[in-house]
């Protein structure tokens, strides 16, 4: 019997039977959110919120619409397109399922035009016939912000798809007003594989608190980058597989934490990762080898987030743009206050937003400063530390600068979107 995700892969209708069976037609109210509140699944999309409570919540209103949510915003991320490009109709399957589960009368599959696109409108051609409801595919823009929950609703409503403050609940009153699910794609393929397979069997692998399985995209200093599957719980190590010697670990995306090199028997997990205020988010996984500066690769971040902000309110209008200026000049060797700028600045703009953007970068921030402080003391004193690492192995030193003092910012090197941070390769 095929059970991981990625075991689903089906090109066809006729593949997808086959490997996975039809689609497991619940029929009776109520019966698919007690299997997925006995299996303990959590969205895997970042916020790792419980899938039967938020299905519970939009099935007790009506006219419910359900969104299965590709958009994948996150730069580091390709789960979600390796998925959809991969086992279509294993992600179908579930968003029928949910819609079932929310009685709802309109479904939506929402991911970027491409191939992921082209498989999902190959899949829903086959499918005719076989579906219960009528699935219509719109397009999410390239953007970092363009998966958040109320930026979704937006697009499908025909509107920019940019985050919105509201005031109530997308699952009270989401499109149009009515009752509205939206769900990560990958969550969606766990709903169809538990409802196929039962409770007992996704709590197999996992944690008791965190049960089930996860897709991970990993990037960076490792032998082998790409998507695969892992169980919750499973330490950094296993996920990173053969590497060299690392700096540290970024977990979670742009809007992560960092896990230093002599962390990595952390368990991946909310649990496991909670300790230093971190968490897997989408599954987004990058090594920074040894011989590479944390301080220059997260500016580079940095100004990329502040690139990507819906600029719609003051922290991501003025608040993200002075913070990538303040880390460039840290990076280039600024005055000694900088540092104590940057976190100051990052806790101006936490919790001021219309959305979690600003948030998620004052913790990625917060985590830089912690983890890269020896990178930044070296900075302040003209060097860099990881260049420093390099010349006691008999490489060449390296000086950013052998006149000590500030210098200027380099605004347009910080804020270019196209910059990407060390150890990412282009499409990840």
């Amino acid at each position: 019997m095929k059970t991981g995700l990625l075991d689903a892969t089906a090109p066809d209708l006729t593949t997808h039977h086959r490997v996975s069976g039809p689609i497991p037609w619940r029929r009776e109210a109520g019966t698919l959110i007690r299997d997925l509140e006995a299996a303990g699944l959590t969205g895997r999309g970042g916020a790792g919120f419980p899938v039967a409570r938020k299905l519970a919540t939009v099935a007790a209103g009506r006219d419910a619409v359900v969104i299965g949510n590709g958009a994948e915003g996150e730069p580091a991320s390709r789960k979600d397109h390796t998925l959809l490009v991969r086992a279509p109709h294993l992600v179908l399957d579930g968003l029928q399922l949910a819609a079932e589960a929310v009685r709802a009368s309109e479904a939506y599959l929402y991911v970027p035009a491409g191939k992921a696109s082209d498989a999902v409108r190959a899949a829903l051609a086959e499918r005719a016939g076989w579906d219960a409801i009528a699935v219509r595919v719109v397009h999410a823009p390239e953007a970092f912000v363009s998966g958040q929950e109320s930026a979704v609703v937006s697009a499908i409503e025909g509107r920019p798809a940019r985050p919105a403050d509201r005031l109530a609940l997308t699952a009270h009153s989401g499109v149009r007003g009515r009752p509205t699910l939206v769900q990560n794609v990958e969550t969606l393929a766990h709903i169809a594989q538990i409802a196929r397979y039962g409770a007992d069997w996704f709590r197999r692998r996992g944690t008791a608190a965190e049960p089930g399985t996860f897709l991970a995209t990993v990037s960076g200093a490792v032998t082998r980058p790409g998507v695969r599957e892992f169980e919750v719980g499973v330490p950094l190590r296993e996920v990173l597989g053969e590497t060299g010697d690392l700096r540290a670990v970024l977990i979670g995306g742009y809007h992560g934490t960092w896990v230093p090199a002599a962390g990595l028997r952390t368990p991946m997990s909310r649990e496991g990762l909670r300790p230093i205020g971190g968490s897997p988010g989408a599954g987004v996984v990058i090594a920074l080898g040894a011989g590479e500066c944390g301080l220059a690769a997260a500016t580079k971040v940095v100004g990329y987030l502040a690139e990507q902000s819906a600029r719609q309110c003051g922290p991501c209008l003025r608040g993200l743009p002075a913070i990538a200026q303040t880390m460039t000049a840290l990076a280039d060797g600024g005055g000694p206050d900088l540092a104590a700028r940057v976190a100051w600045l990052a806790d101006l703009v936490e919790g001021r937003g219309a959305c979690h953007h600003p948030d998620g970068t004052a913790r990625f921030v917060r985590s830089t400063l912690s983890v890269f402080g020896d990178e930044i003391a070296w900075h302040l004193r003209g060097g860099c530390a990881a260049r420093m690492r390099k010349e006691n192995e008999g490489a060449t030193a390296y000086r950013l600068d052998r006149v000590r003092g500030p210098r200027p910012v380099r605004r347009t090197a910080a804020g270019d979107p196209r910059r990407r941070p060390v150890g990412l390769p282009d499409g990840a």
